[in-house]
Protein backbone atom coordinates (compact mmCIF):
# COMPACT_ATOMS: atom_id res chain seq x y z
CA UNK A 1 0.00 0.00 0.00
CA UNK A 2 2.92 2.45 0.33
CA UNK A 3 4.27 1.78 -3.11
CA UNK A 4 0.39 2.32 -3.93
CA UNK A 5 0.44 5.69 -2.26
CA UNK A 6 3.50 6.72 -3.12
CA UNK A 7 2.74 6.18 -7.07
CA UNK A 8 -0.59 7.62 -6.73
CA UNK A 9 1.20 11.36 -5.67
CA UNK A 10 4.07 11.04 -8.59
CA UNK A 11 1.05 10.94 -10.73
CA UNK A 12 -0.31 13.69 -8.96
CA UNK A 13 2.91 15.59 -8.92
CA UNK A 14 3.53 14.70 -12.91
CA UNK A 15 0.12 15.92 -13.94
CA UNK A 16 1.30 19.34 -12.69
CA UNK A 17 4.55 19.28 -13.74
CA UNK A 18 3.45 18.57 -17.29
CA UNK A 19 0.92 21.10 -17.37
CA UNK A 20 3.74 24.10 -16.17
CA UNK A 21 5.94 22.39 -18.73
CA UNK A 22 3.51 22.79 -21.57
CA UNK A 23 2.35 26.40 -20.64
CA UNK A 24 6.10 27.70 -20.04
CA UNK A 25 7.23 26.18 -22.89
CA UNK A 26 4.17 27.35 -25.20
CA UNK A 27 3.63 30.64 -24.00
CA UNK A 28 6.86 32.02 -22.61
CA UNK A 29 8.15 32.81 -26.30
CA UNK A 30 4.90 34.57 -27.25
CA UNK A 31 5.79 36.46 -24.36
CA UNK A 32 9.70 37.40 -25.54
CA UNK A 33 8.24 38.39 -28.70
CA UNK A 34 5.33 40.76 -27.54
CA UNK A 35 7.41 41.70 -25.21
CA UNK A 36 6.78 41.69 -21.23
CA UNK A 37 5.86 45.29 -20.54
CA UNK A 38 3.40 45.39 -24.09
CA UNK A 39 1.80 42.26 -23.03
CA UNK A 40 1.45 42.45 -18.99
CA UNK A 41 0.50 46.17 -19.02
CA UNK A 42 -0.84 47.10 -22.58
CA UNK A 43 -4.49 48.35 -22.60
CA UNK A 44 -4.92 47.08 -26.46
CA UNK A 45 -6.11 43.79 -27.14
CA UNK A 46 -6.44 43.67 -31.15
CA UNK A 47 -4.70 40.67 -32.42
CA UNK A 48 -5.64 41.40 -36.17
CA UNK A 49 -3.55 44.41 -35.34
CA UNK A 50 -0.51 42.76 -33.56
CA UNK A 51 -2.14 44.24 -30.07
CA UNK A 52 -2.18 41.48 -27.19
CA UNK A 53 -2.25 44.16 -24.20
CA UNK A 54 -4.11 41.99 -21.13
CA UNK A 55 -3.95 44.03 -18.99
CA UNK A 56 -7.92 44.65 -18.80
CA UNK A 57 -8.39 40.83 -18.72
CA UNK A 58 -5.77 40.87 -15.54
CA UNK A 59 -7.73 43.72 -14.39
CA UNK A 60 -11.42 42.41 -14.58
CA UNK A 61 -10.14 39.29 -13.23
CA UNK A 62 -9.31 40.82 -10.02
CA UNK A 63 -12.30 42.63 -9.95
CA UNK A 64 -14.27 40.22 -10.38
CA UNK A 65 -12.48 37.83 -7.82
CA UNK A 66 -12.75 40.87 -4.96
CA UNK A 67 -16.11 41.22 -5.56
CA UNK A 68 -16.70 37.21 -5.39
CA UNK A 69 -14.81 36.97 -2.12
CA UNK A 70 -16.53 40.39 -0.61
CA UNK A 71 -19.83 39.22 -1.38
CA UNK A 72 -19.60 35.14 -0.49
CA UNK A 73 -16.88 35.26 2.50
CA UNK A 74 -18.89 36.98 5.07
CA UNK A 75 -21.67 34.81 4.23
CA UNK A 76 -20.45 31.51 3.72
CA UNK A 77 -18.63 32.46 7.02
CA UNK A 78 -21.56 32.81 9.04
CA UNK A 79 -23.70 29.94 7.52
CA UNK A 80 -21.01 27.58 8.39
CA UNK A 81 -20.85 29.01 12.08
CA UNK A 82 -24.14 28.74 11.94
CA UNK A 83 -24.56 25.00 10.92
CA UNK A 84 -21.57 24.11 13.15
CA UNK A 85 -22.94 26.12 16.82
CA UNK A 86 -26.35 27.65 16.31
CA UNK A 87 -28.41 25.19 13.95
CA UNK A 88 -30.84 22.56 15.12
CA UNK A 89 -29.96 19.28 14.09
CA UNK A 90 -34.07 19.13 12.44
CA UNK A 91 -33.02 21.98 10.55
CA UNK A 92 -29.47 21.20 9.56
CA UNK A 93 -30.40 17.77 7.78
CA UNK A 94 -32.06 20.08 5.29
CA UNK A 95 -30.23 23.24 5.05
CA UNK A 96 -26.54 20.43 4.40
CA UNK A 97 -28.48 18.64 1.61
CA UNK A 98 -28.93 22.18 -0.24
CA UNK A 99 -25.56 23.40 0.17
CA UNK A 100 -23.96 20.12 -1.30
CA UNK A 101 -26.29 20.16 -4.01
CA UNK A 102 -25.02 23.56 -4.76
CA UNK A 103 -21.50 22.41 -4.90
CA UNK A 104 -22.64 19.76 -7.73
CA UNK A 105 -24.51 22.31 -10.11
CA UNK A 106 -22.52 22.60 -13.29
CA UNK A 107 -21.52 26.09 -13.82
CA UNK A 108 -23.37 26.36 -16.87
CA UNK A 109 -27.20 26.08 -14.83
CA UNK A 110 -25.49 29.10 -13.00
CA UNK A 111 -24.77 30.70 -15.74
CA UNK A 112 -28.16 30.49 -17.24
CA UNK A 113 -29.70 31.46 -13.87
CA UNK A 114 -27.55 34.57 -14.29
CA UNK A 115 -28.80 35.18 -17.36
CA UNK A 116 -32.39 34.94 -16.53
CA UNK A 117 -32.64 35.95 -13.31
CA UNK A 118 -29.42 38.12 -11.92
CA UNK A 119 -29.04 40.26 -15.65
CA UNK A 120 -32.62 41.46 -15.85
CA UNK A 121 -32.54 42.21 -11.83
CA UNK A 122 -29.28 44.50 -12.59
CA UNK A 123 -30.81 45.83 -15.35
CA UNK A 124 -33.96 47.13 -13.75
CA UNK A 125 -32.80 48.09 -10.67
CA UNK A 126 -30.01 49.95 -11.65
CA UNK A 127 -31.16 51.34 -15.51
CA UNK A 128 -27.93 49.53 -17.49
CA UNK A 129 -26.91 46.94 -19.56
CA UNK A 130 -27.41 43.75 -17.10
CA UNK A 131 -23.79 42.18 -18.06
CA UNK A 132 -21.82 43.81 -15.87
CA UNK A 133 -18.96 43.20 -13.40
CA UNK A 134 -21.70 43.56 -10.51
CA UNK A 135 -23.41 40.71 -12.44
CA UNK A 136 -20.69 38.60 -12.51
CA UNK A 137 -19.26 39.48 -8.62
CA UNK A 138 -22.71 38.50 -7.61
CA UNK A 139 -22.94 35.25 -9.33
CA UNK A 140 -19.17 34.01 -8.87
CA UNK A 141 -20.00 35.18 -4.78
CA UNK A 142 -22.99 32.70 -4.89
CA UNK A 143 -20.61 29.90 -6.70
CA UNK A 144 -18.37 29.94 -4.12
CA UNK A 145 -20.01 29.58 -1.39
CA UNK A 146 -20.48 25.97 -0.81
CA UNK A 147 -17.19 25.30 -0.79
CA UNK A 148 -16.50 28.46 2.03
CA UNK A 149 -19.40 26.94 3.81
CA UNK A 150 -18.09 23.34 3.99
CA UNK A 151 -14.53 23.54 4.78
CA UNK A 152 -14.91 26.42 7.70
CA UNK A 153 -17.74 24.45 8.90
CA UNK A 154 -15.20 21.16 9.09
CA UNK A 155 -12.54 23.25 10.65
CA UNK A 156 -14.86 25.18 12.93
CA UNK A 157 -16.19 21.63 13.82
CA UNK A 158 -12.53 20.46 13.92
CA UNK A 159 -11.90 22.86 17.07
CA UNK A 160 -11.50 20.87 20.43
CA UNK A 161 -14.38 21.13 22.15
CA UNK A 162 -12.29 22.07 25.98
CA UNK A 163 -11.66 25.46 23.80
CA UNK A 164 -15.78 26.41 23.94
CA UNK A 165 -16.13 24.45 27.08
CA UNK A 166 -13.46 26.89 29.14
CA UNK A 167 -14.87 30.23 27.57
CA UNK A 168 -17.89 29.15 29.11
CA UNK A 169 -16.31 27.86 32.64
CA UNK A 170 -14.42 31.63 32.26
CA UNK A 171 -18.32 33.16 32.49
CA UNK A 172 -18.57 33.87 28.27
CA UNK A 173 -21.85 33.79 27.03
CA UNK A 174 -22.56 30.93 23.86
CA UNK A 175 -22.22 33.85 21.11
CA UNK A 176 -19.52 35.07 22.61
CA UNK A 177 -17.06 31.91 23.32
CA UNK A 178 -18.01 31.08 19.84
CA UNK A 179 -17.25 34.08 17.75
CA UNK A 180 -14.33 34.58 20.14
CA UNK A 181 -12.75 31.06 21.10
CA UNK A 182 -14.09 28.91 18.42
CA UNK A 183 -13.93 30.49 15.56
CA UNK A 184 -10.08 31.85 15.75
CA UNK A 185 -8.98 28.88 16.77
CA UNK A 186 -9.80 27.78 13.41
CA UNK A 187 -8.56 30.65 11.39
CA UNK A 188 -6.50 28.48 9.43
CA UNK A 189 -9.04 26.63 7.78
CA UNK A 190 -10.73 29.45 7.33
CA UNK A 191 -8.05 30.78 5.48
CA UNK A 192 -7.93 27.83 3.58
CA UNK A 193 -11.42 28.01 2.68
CA UNK A 194 -11.22 31.61 1.16
CA UNK A 195 -8.26 30.21 -0.94
CA UNK A 196 -10.18 27.33 -2.29
CA UNK A 197 -12.91 30.07 -2.83
CA UNK A 198 -10.20 32.29 -4.82
CA UNK A 199 -8.87 29.48 -6.85
CA UNK A 200 -12.88 28.64 -8.01
CA UNK A 201 -13.35 32.47 -8.56
CA UNK A 202 -10.29 33.04 -10.74
CA UNK A 203 -10.72 30.09 -12.85
CA UNK A 204 -13.91 30.14 -13.59
CA UNK A 205 -15.21 30.67 -17.12
CA UNK A 206 -18.41 29.33 -18.72
CA UNK A 207 -20.61 30.89 -16.10
CA UNK A 208 -18.51 34.68 -16.20
CA UNK A 209 -19.08 34.33 -20.12
CA UNK A 210 -22.47 34.51 -20.09
CA UNK A 211 -23.32 37.49 -17.45
CA UNK A 212 -19.97 39.56 -17.63
CA UNK A 213 -20.55 41.33 -21.07
CA UNK A 214 -17.26 40.34 -22.43
CA UNK A 215 -16.24 43.99 -23.16
CA UNK A 216 -12.52 43.88 -24.52
CA UNK A 217 -11.92 47.41 -22.75
CA UNK A 218 -10.22 48.48 -19.34
CA UNK A 219 -12.52 47.98 -16.66
CA UNK A 220 -14.32 51.58 -16.01
CA UNK A 221 -16.85 50.73 -12.96
CA UNK A 222 -18.90 47.96 -11.57
CA UNK A 223 -21.71 48.61 -14.26
CA UNK A 224 -19.83 47.83 -17.05
CA UNK A 225 -19.08 45.21 -19.15
CA UNK A 226 -15.62 43.36 -18.07
CA UNK A 227 -13.46 39.87 -19.73
CA UNK A 228 -11.61 37.83 -17.21
CA UNK A 229 -8.44 35.94 -18.80
CA UNK A 230 -10.15 32.93 -18.40
CA UNK A 231 -12.87 33.78 -20.82
CA UNK A 232 -10.60 35.51 -23.51
CA UNK A 233 -8.98 31.94 -23.66
CA UNK A 234 -12.05 30.36 -24.32
CA UNK A 235 -13.42 32.79 -26.12
CA UNK A 236 -10.93 32.88 -29.19
CA UNK A 237 -8.69 29.78 -28.38
CA UNK A 238 -11.17 28.19 -30.95
CA UNK A 239 -9.64 30.44 -34.11
CA UNK A 240 -6.36 31.46 -32.70
CA UNK A 241 -3.35 30.60 -35.28
CA UNK A 242 0.06 31.43 -34.82
CA UNK A 243 1.16 34.46 -32.50
CA UNK A 244 -2.17 34.73 -31.53
CA UNK A 245 -2.72 31.34 -30.39
CA UNK A 246 0.67 31.85 -28.02
CA UNK A 247 -0.47 34.50 -26.65
CA UNK A 248 -3.43 32.88 -25.20
CA UNK A 249 -1.49 30.38 -23.88
CA UNK A 250 0.93 32.94 -22.51
CA UNK A 251 -2.68 34.02 -20.81
CA UNK A 252 -2.78 30.78 -19.23
CA UNK A 253 0.71 31.77 -17.89
CA UNK A 254 -0.02 34.70 -16.22
CA UNK A 255 -3.18 33.09 -14.88
CA UNK A 256 -1.36 30.51 -13.27
CA UNK A 257 0.93 32.64 -11.76
CA UNK A 258 -1.54 35.15 -10.21
CA UNK A 259 -3.25 31.89 -8.76
CA UNK A 260 0.36 30.96 -7.14
CA UNK A 261 0.94 34.92 -6.20
CA UNK A 262 -2.68 34.46 -4.45
CA UNK A 263 -1.35 31.56 -2.31
CA UNK A 264 1.64 33.10 -1.74
CA UNK A 265 0.24 36.02 -0.11
CA UNK A 266 -2.14 34.47 1.79
CA UNK A 267 0.46 31.97 3.05
CA UNK A 268 2.10 35.12 4.22
CA UNK A 269 -0.76 36.36 5.78
CA UNK A 270 -1.46 33.32 8.04
CA UNK A 271 1.79 33.12 9.27
CA UNK A 272 1.57 36.46 10.43
CA UNK A 273 -2.05 35.86 11.91
CA UNK A 274 -0.56 32.71 13.36
CA UNK A 275 2.68 34.67 15.12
Amino acid sequence: MHVVFLIAALVSIAAVALICVFLFVNGIPAIKEIGFGDFTLGEVWKPTNGYYGILPFILGSIYVTAGALIIGVPIGLLTAIYLAKFCPDRLYKVIKPFINLMAGIPSVVYGFFGMCVLVPMVRSIFGVNGNTMLTASVLLGMMILPTIISVSETSIRAVPDKYYQGALALGATHERSVFKTVVPAAKSGVMAAIILGVGRAVGETMAVIMVAGNQVHMPDGILRGVRTLTTNIVMEMGYATDLHRQALIATGVVLFVFILIINLLFSIIKRKTVA
